[in-house]
């Protein structure tokens, strides 16, 4: 159907903006191109200049301050989109965190609160989100968060955050389940190993950049562009039969023995 994929006059909210190199940052261009209204999300005061330049670049309606860990903080975020704009079309969820020590470490040696904090952050902060944004999208809507392959299989040095990408995904298939009345879609990217800022807090990162693009069919790594492309899909009306499933971004990485 002609102009089906598109997303004019859709209002997004976009999680995880690092800088101008991170995967939310390729997902912004991607969807402010489609046509959405972005607001965007910075972790502090010191976080702020390197995503302000990304919210600029992409025009983006506002730049708020988001410590998932701070409900009065969410709040504020979810209430401000309200006020402007009284709906929500889409939201990016693309937010990971494990405190350095328990990411190095294998998982068998991971303290307790170095798990709670990576599920807290990584995983059950969708949850929150999405409570938050349902009663805004009020005619249906789209929820993307980021996976990746160690979900699936053993990933030398991804240690911890595997068990916590695998709840991930499965949050997504239970909030698919659970929304799917109120016509709101909820999907996760799973993009192969891109550089990123995060990316690079995983031992021997350049490796396992160098292991999938030799491996992928392609013979090559994703790019942020990639990963957008394919988010502003799914935020678009065009995926509104597509739910609670998980999307592999990575030059076919995930089906190679």
């Amino acid at each position: 159907m002609p102009g089906l994929f598109t997303l004019e006059g859709k209002v997004g909210l976009i999680t995880g903006v690092a800088n101008d190199a991170s995967i939310a940052a390729g997902c912004a261009h991607a969807m402010t191109e489609a046509g959405a209204k972005l607001v965007l999300t910075h972790l502090n005061d010191k976080a702020r200049p390197y995503v302000a330049p990304v919210a600029e670049a992409v025009g983006a309606e506002d730049l708020l301050k988001l410590n998932v860990q701070d409900p009065e903080e969410m709040d504020a975020v979810f209430e401000a989109i309200d006020r402007r704009w009284g709906r929500l079309d889409f939201l990016l969820h693309s937010i990971a965190f494990c405190p350095k020590d328990d990411l190095h470490a294998p998982l068998v040696d991971c303290s307790r609160d170095g798990f709670l904090a990576a599920m807290d952050i990584s995983c059950h902060s969708l949850i929150r989100m999405t409570n938050r944004a349902r009663p805004l999208m009020k005619q249906g809507g789209s929820i993307l968060t980021m996976s990746y392959y160690g979900a699936e299989k053993v990933v030398d040095n991804y240690n911890v955050m595997g068990p916590v990408k695998a709840a991930l995904e499965s949050s997504v298939r239970y909030l698919a389940s659970d929304l799917g009345t109120d016509n709101i879609r909820v999907n996760a990217l799973s993009p192969g190993p891109i550089a990123t800022r995060a990316a690079s807090g995983i031992d021997h990162f350049d490796t396992l950049m160098e292991d999938a693009a030799s491996r992928a069919p392609a013979q090559r790594l994703a790019t942020i562009e990639e990963v957008g492309a394919t988010a502003a899909f799914l935020a678009s009306d065009a995926a509104s039969a597509i739910t609670g499933d998980v999307y592999y971004i990575d030059n076919g990485y995930h089906v190679m023995a």
